[in-house]
């Protein structure tokens, strides 16, 4: 195979890794307008425009809805349903720490100052129909959500499987409505007869959920707009390369536009990972996607040493980076950038995809740079609190009444003053 292989001694390097890295979700002007049609019309027609879109895309005749308490975890195969039980109980355990927590303090003049940490009141979750559907996502979108104290989650999906729709029961999802596509994520959005509207959407999908966010965007919250996967291995050649190879696999299998990069100092490891990348290739059931997505957007790239990897994957900021070298923690402390972090060959970064605990849903395309994996915090909101003394009023107002009169604004001025002059003594 048409394996990249690149050197950071190699003249052109910086914009060679520009182009591999760069990407652009393509904003498919027939797409957008397609998206927006759908969205006015749930808007103005409800139900029975949603209805006529799941007739028209999914071939189903009906709206259908769950109640949590009568979602079936029946038909799954017992093993499968232990290990959705398990990996729930250590997400669970995971995102229970991440609960933020209110607060306030007293000035000396009895000034009280705080933040006030509450739950959104229902939120609402895509989860993709068919093949495309994953219990794992169904866990890490809804535990945090239930943990952070959502009163209430909704899940749209459509035609979900048995193994859906025993995650969201064991996730305690609320409610499960079998709709899909853009015309769910406008019902969540706006509400419908049938679907209550939401404060946040999170959750995965095609390219029209992924424009039907962006639109709806302001309206409610959005975790993200996702991009492909990505992993970066920094390596120092002391991990088995089979094992750095089926981890490359592990992200290349996803789809074609998948990104799998190795960063290594030693030219001779590469050369065997490249070794086990062909050999271990043919064994691979995906083996079409992973090829075409290793060919299209992957690379193993020579570095001058450790430190230089560590540049580079800042430089990326990738989705996962796989950190197998000796001394890993002097590597960790030079990354700034990544979505998740493994540490150590036994990290494997399929372990976090399932039931390691920490969230699977986590910025691409460079985002890490300011985002971060979703968690609890993201079905929390902050409210601040002020209480202001008398004694406050006279102090603060001094403050307040010289900035307001600056501004230009006399109203804020004279606001001040008064409580200034209800203080004063």
């Amino acid at each position: 195979m048409k394996l990249r292989r690149l050197s950071t001694r190699d003249a052109g390097f910086a914009a060679a890794l520009e182009a591999l890295v760069r990407y652009e979700a393509a904003q498919d002007a027939a797409v957008q307008d397609t998206v927006r049609r759908i969205i006015a019309d749930v808007r103005a027609r409800g139900d029975a425009a949603v209805l006529e879109y799941t007739k028209k895309f999914d071939r189903l005749n009906a709206i259908k809805v769950l109640q949590g308490r009568d979602l079936p975890v029946e038909g799954v195969p017992a093993e499968q349903l232990k290990a959705l039980r398990e990996a729930h109980e250590r997400i669970r355990a995971f995102h229970e720490r991440q609960l933020q927590s209110s607060w306030d303090y007293t000035e000396p003049d009895g000034t009280r100052l705080g933040q006030r940490v509450t739950p959104l009141e229902r939120a609402g979750l895509y989860v993709p129909g068919g093949k495309a559907a994953y219990p794992s996502s169904v866990l890490m979108n809804a535990v945090p959500a239930k943990v952070a104290g959502v009163r209430e989650l909704v899940m749209v999906s459509p035609g979900p499987n048995a193994l859906v729709l025993a995650a969201a029961a064991i996730a305690g999802v609320d409610r499960v409505i079998s709709i899909g596509g853009a015309q769910a994520i406008a019902a969540l959005a706006y509400g419908t007869e049938s679907v209550p509207r939401v404060d946040k959407i999170v959750g995965p999908g095609n390219v029209y959920v992924a424009e039907a966010k962006r639109q709806v965007f302001g309206q409610v919250g959005i975790d993200m707009i996702a991009g492909p996967s990505e992993i970066l291995v920094i390596c120092d050649g002391s991990a088995s390369a089979d094992w750095v190879a089926m981890d490359l696999f592990s992200q290349a299998e996803h789809d074609e536009s998948a990104q799998a990069i190795l960063l290594c100092p030693d030219k001779v490891f590469i050369g065997k990972v490249q070794d086990s990348i062909e050999r271990l290739l043919k064994e691979m059931p995906r083996k079409d996607i992973i090829r075409a997505s290793l060919e299209a957007r992957g690379a193993l790239i020579e570095t001058r040493d450790l430190d230089e990897a560590c540049e580079i994957a800042n430089r990326i900021a990738p989705e996962h980076v796989e950190i197998m070298v000796s001394d890993q923690e002097k590597v960790l402390k030079k990354l700034k950038n990544a979505g998740a972090i493994f540490l150590g060959s036994w990290s494997s970064e399929a372990l976090g995809d399932y039931c390691a605990g920490p969230n699977h849903v986590l910025p691409t395309a460079g985002t890490a740079r300011f985002s971060s994996p979703l968690g609890v915090y993201d079905f929390q909101k902050r409210s601040s609190l002020i209480e202001v003394s008398k004694a406050g009023a006279v102090r603060l107002g001094k403050i307040s009444s010289v900035l307001a009169d600056g501004e230009g604004l006399a109203a804020h001025a004279r606001a001040a003053r008064l409580r200034m002059e209800g203080g004063l003594e």
